[in-house]
């Protein structure tokens, strides 16, 4: 043991090349990449190691965790990158319960239904802010039938 003035003296390993950044890995070169592209597209089991971005561990049904990322994966250039998770230390996504689920729904009725006199609601949001209705009740132009649900019927009863 090195003694300097009657103290221990700490070993530090010193990388001279380490600039504090995060490790960078191109496409397919994060460790487990093939087998995390596999596990997305359903032609492989989820691993159980390894890095993948967000939307991957969306897409096999898992979450980050609040854990912070260990990497980035740089995509067509240094300009466009992603962070990267591990696998393993990802949790499952929650479900989101009956209330949340109607509130949602709730929220795109608002933006897929057209307030204009045709009342319709749509499979896609309408220019609200810029139009205000769909556009076969802004100018004219005919809606294809399969891209919106009929508005509800309203009942005229005599009694």
């Amino acid at each position: 043991m090195d003694r300097l003035d009657g103290h221990e003296r700490d070993l530090v390993d010193v990388d001279l090349y380490d600039d504090g950044s995060f490790p960078e890995f191109g496409t397919n070169q994060a460790p487990g990449a093939v087998a995390v592209r596999a596990a997305v597209r359903g032609k492989g089991p989820i691993p159980a190691g390894g890095l993948a971005t967000r939307r991957q561990l969306r897409a096999l049904g898992l979450s980050p965790g609040g854990h912070e990322p260990v990497a980035r994966l740089l995509c067509r250039g240094p300009n466009r990158w992603a962070w990267l998770y591990r696998i393993d230390l990802a949790v499952p996504k929650r479900t989101p319960t009956l209330a949340q689920e109607m509130a949602l729904d709730r929220a795109m009725a608002a933006r897929q239904t057209c307030p204009g006199p045709c009342g319709r609601r749509y499979h896609h949001c309408l220019p609200l802010k810029t139009l205000g209705m769909c556009l076969e009740c802004y100018d004219g132009t005919p809606a294809d039938p399969h891209s919106y649900i009929a508005a509800p019927a309203t009942h005229h009863l005599a009694a």
